[in-house]
């Protein structure tokens, strides 16, 4: 008996995750446009925010934290706008979530035995589950490559999807680059997020929209699309490198040209306060002091428990001339990660039939206007579970409401006199006009711009990943403009208090002729 088939496009921690759990009970095809080791979860350095108490692990240390606790930081970060049962579920499900990564080899930091546990901004308890201090992405995304390697799905490496196929207001494969069709059962979406819109960005190369851009031309809603986060600290030096929320956790200030802390006078929690609050305040200081980085002071810590728990950041910070442990590093904003996407209900299910979505790609409401620290990592592992739980034990559909499916009117058709596409001219104007802080009139200038530039012929990658970044763009800035007000990741100069009575989300689909 033939048994059903599924393709999984993209190979982070939510794409293998999903892969490793159906491979029993499908025929599992696993697509990535480059190796298997590329994605946001290989660079991820923070950690994973997990309630400890919670876990199976018989040598965890009990701390008073509790699955409560997780539930109120999330919704807080979220800046109201969480959908509280996908917090719920995100929280409740994690230590059980952990104790599979680490049954799958992940080699998780340990003190004495038992599983060491950091603080990040915006957590109540140190909660914060590392690997190889700050190579935490990097050990789970070759753990389950590992595991990968071991199972009988099939993993096809270098290979481009550039569209869904849709027959019958269902899906039914992915289209590759030259033409070839692949055909199954369903498709579950696990390309990451967008961070190649800005120019400056911790993300990877391969972070393009690609998942987006193709549920969107396939008729799928996405939504929240207006809300990006800012990391507040990256290394102010050609490729961004992150220099995670754990060294601020740690201890580590942030100080003016004049080497004073600015924070505390923008914030209660100074420092660990909610990211898109610390972006803005460092990118508020930087204006206040045109051509000079602010700067993240570490010396405190010591150069050796620097080395022994960041070392990755170390080298970076040393392979640019700087001993971070003599002296403060530039830091400065760049973009990070979307909590908007492809919308999902809490099994992965998007509005097109067939497709599924999970991890960046995709918003469930989990993490609302503003993602709260380490809970990415986590979202992969417990919804690529759950999205494969929908695909063996279907559950009953849940019907979006119909704020979800009242989406603004994404308009794909290009000017006329369209000119072909820059890459670097669409991420420039991105960030000028829908990076940290945004106003109506930049954002209608921005928005007629981007439709003068028209979409490449997609004869190979990049062109097919300059093709997704416009029509997510264009998505981006359609939204940013229907949202008057300022919340989370969105911060409106024109509107820059929060308004009540825009407490919900938004969505965005293609407006067809």
């Amino acid at each position: 008996m033939t048994r059903p088939s599924i393709i999984i496009v993209g190979s982070g921690i939510a794409g293998m995750t999903a892969a490793l759990d159906a491979v029993d009970a499908f025929d599992v095809t696993l697509l990535t446009k480059s190796d298997l080791a590329q994605s946001n979860t290989r660079y991820a350095q923070g950690g994973v925010a997990v309630v400890i108490d919670a876990m199976a692990d018989p040598g965890a240390p009990r701390l008073g934290d509790s699955v409560a606790s997780h539930v109120a930081d999330t919704l807080v970060a979220g800046a109201g706008l969480s959908d509280d049962e996908a917090v719920r579920i995100l929280c409740s499900e994690g230590p059980g979530a952990m104790d599979e990564l680490i049954a799958r080899g992940v080699p998780f930091d340990r003190h004495d035995g038992e599983l060491s546990h950091g603080l990040e901004a915006a957590h109540a308890h140190a909660r914060i589950l590392h690997a190889g201090g700050d190579a935490t992405g990097a050990a789970i995304a070759y753990a389950l490559i590992e595991r990968l390697r071991e199972s009988a799905v099939t993993v096809r490496e270098r290979t481009t999807a550039v569209d869904l196929v849709v027959q019958d207001g269902r899906c039914v494969g992915v289209t590759l680059l030259g033409g070839e069709e692949l055909r199954a059962d369903a498709v579950i979406l696990a390309t990451g997020g967008a961070g190649q819109l800005f120019p400056y960005t911790t993300n990877p190369e391969v972070a393009t929209a690609d998942g987006l851009a193709m549920a969107l031309r396939a008729g799928a809603v996405a939504a929240d699309l207006e809300f990006y986060q800012f990391h507040p600290t990256s290394l102010d030096a050609p490729g961004n490198f992150l220099v995670s929320e754990a060294v601020r956790g740690e201890g580590a200030v942030l100080i003016d040209a004049a080497g004073r802390r600015f924070m505390p006078d923008v914030h209660p929690d100074a420092e660990l306060a909610p990211r898109d609050v610390v972006a803005r305040g460092i990118a508020q200081q930087m204006a206040r002091q045109p051509g000079v980085p602010v700067r993240l002071d570490a010396t405190a810590l010591g150069a050796e428990f620097l080395a022994r728990r960041f070392p990755n950041i170390d080298a970076a910070c040393r392979a640019q001339g700087h001993d971070w442990s003599r002296e403060p590093i530039p830091v400065a904003p760049a973009a990070h990660y979307y909590m908007g996407g492809v919308r999902t209900d809490a099994w992965g299910r998007t509005s097109v039939s067939g497709l599924y979505a999970v991890g960046e790609v995709a918003c469930n409401g989990l993490h609302g206007a503003n993602r709260l620290a380490s809970n990415s990592l986590l979202e992969g592992a417990v919804y690529g579970s759950r999205v494969v739980e929908a695909l063996v034990d279907p559950q009953p559909v849940v019907p979006f409401d119909d704020e979800w499916l009242a989406p603004l009117a994404l308009e794909l058709a290009d000017d006329p006199e369209a000119q072909d596409v820059s890459r670097s001219d669409l991420q420039q104007l991105m960030w000028d006009a829908a990076g940290l802080a945004r106003t109506g009139d930049d954002l209608r200038q921005a928005a007629a711009e981007l439709r003068r530039w028209r979409s490449p012929i997609v004869t190979d990658a990049k062109a097919a990943e300059d093709a997704n970044l416009l029509v997510v763009a264009r998505a981006v800035v359609a939204s940013a403009l229907a949202r008057e007000e300022s919340r989370g990741g969105h911060y409106r100069t024109d509107f820059p208090q929060t308004d009540p009575a825009q407490a919900r989300h938004s969505s965005i689909g293609v407006r067809h002729a």
